[in-house]
């Protein structure tokens, strides 16, 4: 669920943020919109919208995300739980929210006077994003889309409480479940295992740093 929710949160924040920076007043609207609305309720809030009004809405099962080719890719997209797929959509939109902040960030950190020079050699800004701004905001948000992600993992500890039984939380009620076993070497057990998937990523991101700032300084 995670690595699904990382990579749909990554295209869509970088869509998002896209929007953001646009030069239609309209566009701008939209992409602050979705910023303010998801970057300001409670993940909880948005799985249980996404668990509730969707079926409400006439998607029981989110089918929408079965989508031909990704589901080969990714077979857990064809799971029949449904809540599977609402905790896995809840996760994915509000994590682009920061995603895009973060990508943000980075396009802010690009110079403006290489943007200009872009704009005087007669690149469109759909030209100018590709081939001038992205390509350098990536390097300058790697290290809070590493933050973001890290959230992203801890976060996904709610899916549980849908009963969304492919997050690590998720085997906390079958094992406690069983007569001999207890709650405490259960619980111990899923921190060891969130710190196993957190540490190495946050390591990860120190080492990136380090390297940005030696990068710097030459």
């Amino acid at each position: 669920m995670c690595v699904l929710a990382a990579v749909g949160a990554l295209i869509i924040g970088a869509f998002i943020a896209v929007l953001r920076i646009s030069p239609l007043p309209p566009l701008r609207g939209v992409g602050t919109a979705y910023v303010t609305l998801f970057r300001n309720i409670p993940l909880t809030v948005v799985m249980f919208f996404t668990a509730f009004a969707l079926p409400v809405l006439g998607s029981t099962n989110a089918d929408f995300l079965r989508i031909p080719g990704l589901t080969s890719v990714f077979p857990e997209l064809r799971s029949a739980f449904p809540f599977f797929h609402f905790a896995l959509l809840a996760l994915t939109l509000y994590t682009a929210a920061f995603v895009c902040e973060a990508l943000r960030s980075g396009i802010n950190a690009v110079p403006l006077g290489q943007v200009e020079a872009a704009r005087s050699l007669g690149l469109t800004f759909a030209q100018n994003l590709r081939h001038i701004v992205l390509p350098q905001a990536w390097k300058y948000a790697v290290v809070p889309l590493g933050s973001v992600i890290i959230a992203m993992l801890k976060n996904s500890a709610l899916a549980s409480a849908f009963g969304a039984s492919a997050v690590l939380m998720g085997v906390v009620p079958e094992l406690v479940g069983q007569k001999d076993y207890q709650t405490e070497p259960v619980f111990v057990g899923v921190v060891v295992g969130y710190l196993i998937m957190t540490i190495p990523l946050g390591l990860l991101i120190d080492a990136v740093e380090r390297s940005q700032m030696k990068a710097a300084r030459r």
